[in-house]
C-alpha cells in the first residue's frame, strides 16, 4: 500500500510542477472519470494532455494540492484510495489564490506489476438547503 499512496502523492508533485506527461503516467491507458468541472463523467483516455493542459491554462501556476486522511484498501490487483484533498490555486486575471476541499477516490489497477490510475471521482458537497450551492467552504 506504500507504493499507492507514494503514486497518489507524487501525482500531485507532479501537477504542482506543471508536469502533464509525469502526471499522466500514472493512469491507464482508459480511465473512468467523475471530476468537478463538466461533464458528469464517463471514459477518457488517460494519456491524453489536453484536457489536463487546458486546465492547468487558466491558472496563474499549477496548483497545490493536499491529501489528507488517505485511506487505502486493496486485494489482489484492484485497490481504492479515498481522501479529503484541498486545491489552492490562483486564477488568470486574479491576484488571490483561492483553497478549496474536496473529496477524492480513486480506483487503481495493477497492470505487470505496476499500480495504474483507472477511476477517479472528485466531488464537493453541496447545500440541500434549496440553494444547490457547491460547499466549498468546508474545512475537515
Amino acid at each position: 500500500m506504500e507504493e499507492i499512496r507514494e503514486i497518489i502523492e507524487a501525482r500531485y508533485d507532479r501537477l504542482a510542477a506543471g508536469d502533464v506527461p509525469g502526471m499522466l503516467a500514472f493512469y491507464a491507458p482508459k480511465v473512468v472519470q467523475f471530476n468537478l468541472a463538466p461533464p458528469l463523467g464517463g471514459w477518457t483516455d488517460g494519456h491524453d494532455p489536453a484536457p489536463l493542459a487546458g486546465w492547468l491554462a487558466t491558472f496563474a501556476a499549477p496548483p497545490r494540492r493536499t491529501v489528507t486522511q488517505l485511506e487505502i484498501t486493496a486485494s489482489g490487483d484492484a485497490a481504492f484510495a479515498t481522501s479529503l484533498d484541498s486545491m489552492t490555486a490562483i486564477p488568470k486575471g486574479s491576484d488571490s489564490p483561492f483553497t478549496m476541499w474536496h473529496r477524492m477516490t480513486l480506483g487503481l489497477s495493477r497492470d505487470d506489476g505496476r499500480w495504474l490510475i483507472v477511476h477517479e471521482h472528485a466531488s464537493v458537497p453541496f447545500y440541500m438547503d434549496g440553494s444547490f450551492r457547491a460547499a466549498v467552504d468546508l474545512k475537515p
